[in-house]
């Protein structure tokens, strides 16, 4: 399929090493690939997690008892961080990035949504790259995101994007544990197939991010189902986005 434009999402666990340390290799990695799109004319939408365990370096633990203060707490202070880290490697490649942060109540229907779809599409017209993520200081927990997964469904949906590929520590879906021998994995998933019996085999504890396989899944299912082909599959492997882009056998492909 010819790929025009593109949401990429990438996961704390692929950002950070086991002792949740932000890995800059990694963050390179995923640009140098953006800018190779780029340089064919694939508009990248960059949807990163990451600024709350930015944060979290930077400050340590806090006497904050609160789980949702603690969490707008390490976020505002990690999310000039993250940004600091993406400006300057896209410079580096001789790209412009932005940040886009929203709430769920910047998608409903009405005057926020054609607000943040004009935004997006200014810098994509000005060939900029927009980073978006979760607003955490501004989102009441009751209306939060249920994590970037859903955020970079609904920012593929409302771009009308050709592509959402969601970067994980794992390869993709597996019909067990992806350390098993005997596991397979899932090369293509039709969004009617009743492949969910697998999730609770295959989910391993995913570090400091909030969706695991199972809310993956649902989220690649479901924007698989407006037609967007959607993609699972290994952050930390080498030029794994081109070579979705190139169609080469990667990850775990949903398909209507």
């Amino acid at each position: 399929m010819n790929t025009k434009r593109v949401v990429v999402k990438v996961g704390t666990n692929v950002l950070t090493n086991k002792d949740n340390r932000i890995l800059g290799p990694v963050l390179r990695e995923l640009v140098r690939q953006i800018s190779v799109l780029n340089e064919r004319d694939i508009e990248v939408i960059l949807v990163s997690s990451g600024s709350a365990i930015a944060g979290k370096e930077i400050l340590g633990e806090t006497s904050i008892k609160d789980p949702a203060i603690r969490r707008q707490v390490y976020s505002s202070v990690g999310q000039p961080r993250m940004m600091r880290h993406y400006y300057s490697l896209f410079h580096d490649y001789g790209m412009r990035c932005a940040q886009v942060l929203a709430t769920k109540r910047d998608f409903d229907i009405g005057k926020h949504r054609e607000n943040m779809i004009n935004c997006y599409e200014g810098l994509l017209s000005e060939g900029i790259t927009p980073i978006a993520n979760e607003d955490d200081a501004t989102s009441l927990t009751m209306s939060m995101f249920s994590d970037n997964d859903e955020l970079a469904s609904l920012v593929s949906e409302l771009l009308d994007v050709d592509r959402l590929i969601i970067l994980s520590d794992t390869d993709g879906l597996y019909t067990g544990h992806p350390d098993d021998e005997n596991s397979k994995q899932l090369k293509e998933v039709k969004v009617d197939a009743d492949v969910e019996q697998y999730v609770m085999a295959s989910d391993k504890k995913e570090g400091e991010g909030r969706g695991g396989m199972a809310s993956k899944l649902k989220i690649a299912k479901g924007t698989a189902q407006k037609n967007i082909q959607t993609y699972i599959a290994n952050g930390k492997r080498a030029n794994v986005i081109v070579d979705i882009i190139d169609n080469k056998d990667v990850g775990t492909k949903f398909i209507h």
